[in-house]
C-alpha cells in the first residue's frame, strides 16, 4: 500500500458517467470509487431515494473522513479514479477536495438527457447539476487547475480520440484497453446499481450516440431553457482539436487583428453581454433576410465624432425601411455610451451600430411578423484605421456594378451588402486591398467599402451620390477641401479619368482618409502619396482630435 494519485471526474447524472467509470477501470494502473461521497450528499441534503438506507448502511457518510481514508487514502495502484457527480459536493467537505489530486469534467448536452431523466428521480434545475458543474469549473480555474472538459457525445463519435486527449490533458498515458470492457454489474459498481445502471450494464464500450434526438416533452422545456447556458458554457471550454461537430470539424479560434478585443462587453438587445454572448435570434430579421440599417462611428480623445449626423441618416434608413417601435434617440445614444464606458473605449475605438427591424414571431418576409420591436446592436471594438493612411494602398476595378435606386438606393444605409461583398471577393482575388465599383453607365460610384476623391491639376473631385452612399466622412472632406482653398468639382467620372489623377484617395468613417497609389495596375502620379493628400488628412486629424459629441462619465463610488 502506498501513495495514490488521485483523478476527480465530475460529471451530472444521464451523462456516460459510468461508462468512462468502466473505461478507467480497464487500465492496469487504477482503481475506481463510484461516487464515494453519495452517502455523504444524502446526510446532508436529506434528499429522498429508493436506496437511501441501503447507501447510509453500507458507505461511511462523513464526507471529510472519506475524503481522507477512501479518496487520498494508500492505495496498490498508481492512480485512483474518483467518478463525482458535481451536486455531491457539500459544503461541509474540506477545501482539499479542489486542491489535491487532478480533476477533469464529463458533460452532456441536457436536450439528450432530460427525455430519460424521471427513470430514478424528478427531473428539477439542480437535479440535472449543470449549475454546478459550472461552479466547479470555475473553482478550479482560481486555483490554478483548469481542469480538461470533455463531452460525452463526443466521447461516443470518438472514443479513442477523446480518450487520447484526456489522457494527454492528464498527463497519464493511454492505454488501449479503455476502449472495451465486459457486459454486466462491476464489483465496484454503487449499491445504487439496480436502479442507474441496466443500460451500461448491457454495454462492452462506448455507443454511437442516437442520429436524432428524442422528442423532448414539452415540460421540460423551460428546464433545458435554464440549463442550456452552463453546458454552453462549459461547453466552449472545451480543446477544439477533439471536438466534433454534425457540419464538419471546427476549426481552432484564430487570433484577432486586436488581441485585447477578445473580452469586450457588446450591447445586443437592451444589455451589455460578453462578446462570445453578443448574438441575435434566428428569427430576427437580420438573419432572416439582412432586414436592417447601420452606421459606422469612430471614437476620438473621449468624444464620438459626428454622433448626430450618424443617428439622423439612422434614423433616415429606419423611415425609409419602415421600421416600426424604433428606439428614441436618447435611447439608442445611452446604449452607446454605456457600452463604451463599460469597455472604456474613449480613444482609438470604432463602433458598428446596427438597428435590425427585430424578431420575428415565425420565420418569413412580410414585416407583419415583427412583432417585438427593432433589436439594437452596439459593436465597439479597439480598431485603429484599417488601410495603410502613410504607405496608400492598390484599388481594381470590379465586374460587380453598384446597385441603382431603381432596384435599391445607396442613400438608405442597409444591411443587405452582397453588392459590396461580392466585389470585395474580387478584390481579395487580386490581392489588393479594395475594388472600384462602377454605375449602371460605366462611371465610378465608389468602392466596396469607401467613398473615392481625385486630384487632376490642383482641382479635387469627387463622383456624384446617385449611386454611392452619401458618406459621412465624405461630407466631412468636402466641406475640408473648400476650406484648404481647393476647387472641387462634384461629377460623373470615368475610370479613365481615376487612372490618369495626379492623386486619388479614399473616404470613410472605419478608414478615414486612404491614399490609393495605383489602380488596375496603373501607378496613380508619381506612385507616393500626394501634397493634396496629405493637406486634406492634416485638417481631418485636426477636426477629430476636438469635434463630436462627449462621451459621459459616472464618477466612482
Amino acid at each position: 500500500m502506498g501513495e495514490v494519485e488521485v483523478i476527480h471526474s465530475w460529471s451530472t447524472p444521464r451523462s456516460l458517467s459510468t461508462s468512462l467509470m468502466y473505461s478507467f477501470a480497464q487500465r492496469d494502473d487504477i482503481e475506481v470509487l463510484d461516487e464515494p461521497l453519495y452517502a455523504n450528499f444524502l446526510r446532508v441534503t436529506g434528499v429522498e431515494r429508493p436506496y437511501l438506507n441501503e447507501v447510509l448502511s453500507k458507505m461511511e457518510s462523513d464526507g471529510n473522513q472519506v475524503l481522507n481514508e477512501v479518496i487520498f487514502g494508500p492505495g496498490e495502484k498508481k492512480y485512483r479514479y474518483c467518478k463525482h457527480i458535481a451536486k455531491q459536493r457539500t459544503p461541509d467537505l474540506t477545501a482539499d477536495l479542489m486542491k489535491r489530486g487532478k480533476h477533469f469534467i464529463l458533460i452532456r448536452n441536457p436536450l439528450h438527457t432530460l427525455p430519460s431523466f424521471d427513470k430514478v428521480v424528478p427531473p428539477s434545475f439542480s437535479e440535472i447539476g449543470l449549475a454546478g458543474l459550472a461552479s466547479i469549473y470555475c473553482e478550479l480555474s482560481e486555483l490554478g487547475k483548469i481542469p480538461p472538459v470533455i463531452d460525452a457525445e463526443d466521447l461516443q463519435k470518438d472514443p479513442e480520440a477523446v480518450l487520447h486527449g484526456l489522457c494527454e490533458d492528464l498527463n497519464i498515458p493511454f492505454q488501449a484497453s479503455m476502449l472495451r470492457w465486459e457486459a454486466g454489474p462491476k464489483e465496484y459498481d454503487g449499491v445504487w446499481a439496480p436502479w442507474w445502471y441496466s443500460g451500461v450494464h448491457k454495454s462492452t464500450g462506448f455507443s454511437k450516440p442516437r442520429e436524432y434526438p428524442a422528442t423532448l416533452p414539452v415540460q421540460l422545456y423551460d428546464l433545458l431553457e435554464q440549463s442550456m447556458p452552463f453546458y454552453r458554457m462549459l461547453r466552449s471550454k472545451m480543446r477544439k482539436t477533439v471536438h466534433p461537430s454534425p457540419l464538419g470539424p471546427l476549426l481552432p479560434d484564430p487570433p484577432l487583428p486586436v488581441p485585447e478585443n477578445e473580452k469586450i462587453l457588446v450591447w445586443s438587445g437592451d444589455e451589455l453581454v460578453p462578446r462570445n454572448d453578443a448574438k441575435v435570434s434566428v428569427f430576427d430579421s437580420v438573419v432572416q433576410g439582412g432586414d436592417a440599417a447601420w452606421e459606422g462611428l469612430r471614437i476620438y480623445n473621449g468624444r464620438v465624432f459626428k454622433l448626430e449626423e450618424h443617428l439622423d441618416r439612422l434614423f433616415d434608413s429606419a423611415k425609409a425601411l419602415a421600421f416600426a417601435n424604433v428606439p428614441s434617440r436618447e435611447a439608442i445614444k445611452e446604449a452607446i455610451f454605456k457600452t463604451l464606458n463599460a469597455n472604456g473605449m474613449f480613444s482609438n475605438s470604432h463602433i458598428r451600430l446596427t438597428l435590425t427591424r427585430g424578431k420575428k414571431v415565425t420565420s418569413g418576409m412580410s414585416p407583419e411578423f415583427n412583432l417585438y420591436g427593432c433589436t439594437l446592436i452596439v459593436l465597439a471594438e479597439w480598431k485603429p484605421p484599417v488601410y495603410d493612411n502613410t504607405g496608400g494602398i492598390k484599388l481594381i476595378t470590379a465586374t460587380t456594378r453598384r446597385n441603382s435606386p431603381n432596384s435599391i438606393d445607396s442613400k438608405i444605409h442597409h444591411n443587405n451588402l452582397i453588392n459590396n461583398i461580392l466585389a470585395k471577393i474580387e478584390g481579395n482575388v487580386a490581392q489588393v486591398e479594395d475594388a472600384i465599383m462602377l454605375d449602371k453607365d460605366g462611371f465610378v460610384s465608389e468602392t466596396n467599402a469607401t467613398n473615392i476623391f481625385m486630384v487632376k491639376k490642383g482641382q479635387v473631385f469627387t463622383p456624384h451620390a446617385d449611386y454611392c452612399l452619401p458618406g459621412i466622412t465624405r461630407a466631412t472632406v468636402m466641406d475640408l477641401v473648400v476650406k484648404e482653398k481647393f476647387v472641387l468639382h462634384e461629377r460623373r467620372i470615368s475610370l479613365s479619368e481615376f487612372h490618369a489623377a495626379d492623386e486619388v484617395w479614399t473616404t470613410g468613417t472605419m478608414g478615414e482618409i486612404t491614399p490609393v497609389l495605383m489602380i488596375d495596375g496603373r501607378i496613380i502620379g508619381d506612385g507616393k502619396v500626394g501634397p493634396v493628400t496629405k493637406q486634406i488628412q492634416h485638417a481631418y486629424k485636426a477636426i477629430t482630435e476636438d469635434s463630436g459629441v462627449l462621451i459621459p462619465r459616472s464618477e466612482m463610488a
